[in-house]
């Protein structure tokens, strides 16, 4: 028998997503159920998937769980996310109930701006405590894989003391990150009504800086990819400005995604699959004409139901329209302290099969491993495949459609991360 060092057996539904690349069409409503499962891992990475008996006649494990019946699934990857931030805007949330709309907070000083005065003030030890907790949160309800962005600085020294912080976190936190770098996600005060001279901001100094850091940071080390990032919006940045900042960042080596189609349709979509970007989110109100475009594609579609919940809005993504045409379709959380403070990608499920008419199947494969393509990491996470690494978790069900069937409670009950356990019932 082999020697390893963890074997996960018994499971009642081993759900492995298996795939080769992005799930689309009819594979999204295959989840790869295997009875009886189990999972082999040495070294932190996926040896062998398949049968208990089979696996138990194999392998000699120095550490055995046995699942007792229950769910054994990949780890979350959540795909979109602005979880370093100081502060809460919790006062615009009493707004919002009282009828103000995003951009209308936007407008009057609030939302982004809001939190960048909160960042621009803070420590990066600050932060780094701050957005642990919130990481604890997301891990405890089983995200294993979180991308990060930027976008609350706002200043070439506010955004690197973002990236920085992210790097920290990602070395003393047990999730891996994966950072994104979104100096264009609003105009600071200090730039109001002058757009173009703070993109050549972002273009001339800020890209070049967030370059230098991520090539002698660990991720560069680690071959964690980087990105550059847009909010591609009206009042915002137009598609012009979009494409220049993105350019800028390709030149620097970063991999374009971009925030689209939110709140008003102004061809993001087509600028993301112009520059090959490895996602575009949002896509509340993306035209048919580009969502063909988009599933024609490799570029991932990401939409974020949370927003739409938090903001009472009761218009959506398209995500049923999305799968259906052939997108790529992935899920996220967009955590961030405005218009999403959601830890949670069991509810965003919850959310996407009620209101976008997701089957559960395809809710979790969009969390999953539609997910790891959304930040580049499909080869590495996303899916109970050999050769992955073994971020593994545990629920309290026998049956993986109640992640989405139920709301409003944690069904992790173990959480694996590399091949070691870190929570557990």
């Amino acid at each position: 028998m082999t020697q390893v060092d963890l074997l996960i057996t018994h499971a009642g539904q081993l759900i492995t997503c298996a795939s080769e690349g992005p799930k689309r069409y009819e594979a999204m409503r295959d989840v790869g159920i295997i009875e009886d499962g189990a999972v082999a891992v040495q070294d932190g990475v996926i040896l062998e998937v398949g049968e208990s008996a089979a696996l138990e006649a194999r392998y000699h494990a120095r550490e055995t769980l046995d699942a007792r019946g229950r769910v054994v699934m990949p780890g979350f990857v959540d795909a979109h996310t602005h979880v370093v931030y100081a502060g809460d805007r919790v006062a615009e949330f009493e707004m919002r109930i009282q009828g103000a709309t995003y951009m209308e907070i936007m407008a009057a000083g609030g939302g982004i701006v809001s939190t960048m005065r909160a960042v621009r003030e803070a420590t990066i030890d600050q932060l780094v405590d701050e957005t642990r907790q919130r990481l604890d949160a997301m891990l405890a309800l089983g995200t294993t894989t979180v991308e990060v962005k930027t976008g609350y600085g706002l200043s070439t020294e506010a955004e690197l003391k973002l990236l920085e912080a992210i790097a920290r976190l990602d070395q003393t936190h047990p999730a891996t990150l994966v950072p994104t770098f979104l100096g264009a996600h609003a105009v600071p005060p200090e730039f109001k009504g002058r757009t173009d001279a703070y993109v050549n901001l972002v273009v001339e100094e800020m890209i070049p800086a967030a370059a230098a850091w991520y090539a002698s940071s660990h991720f560069a080390r680690d071959d964690t990819p980087f990105f550059c990032d847009v909010f591609c919006e009206a009042g915002v940045f137009d598609v012009d400005q979009s494409r220049c900042v993105l350019t800028a960042g390709k030149a620097h080596g970063m991999l374009p995604k971009l925030h689209a189609d939110e709140f008003e349709n102004l061809g993001g979509v087509s600028l993301a699959v112009e520059m090959e970007a490895t996602s575009v989110d949002h896509l509340d109100v993306t035209p048919e004409e580009e969502i063909a475009r988009l599933a024609d594609s490799d570029t991932v579609g990401v939409v974020i139901p949370a927003v739409n919940f938090n903001l009472g809005s009761c218009h959506f993504a398209d995500a049923r329209g999305l799968i259906d045409a052939g997108v790529a379709l992935a899920l996220a959380t967009d955590i961030n302290p405005g218009s999403a403070p959601c830890p949670s990608m069991p509810m965003v499920m919850a959310i996407a099969t009620r209101y976008q008419r997701l089957l559960p199947a395809e809710a979790l494969n969009a969390a999953t491993i539609n997910a790891a393509y959304a930040v580049g990491l499909g080869d590495v996470v996303g899916s109970l495949q050999p050769g992955k690494r073994a971020d593994i978790l545990i629920l309290n069900t026998r049956d993986y459609r109640h992640l989405a069937y139920e709301f409003g409670v944690n069904p992790v009950v173990t959480v694996i991360k590399a091949g070691e356990p870190i929570t557990s019932p």
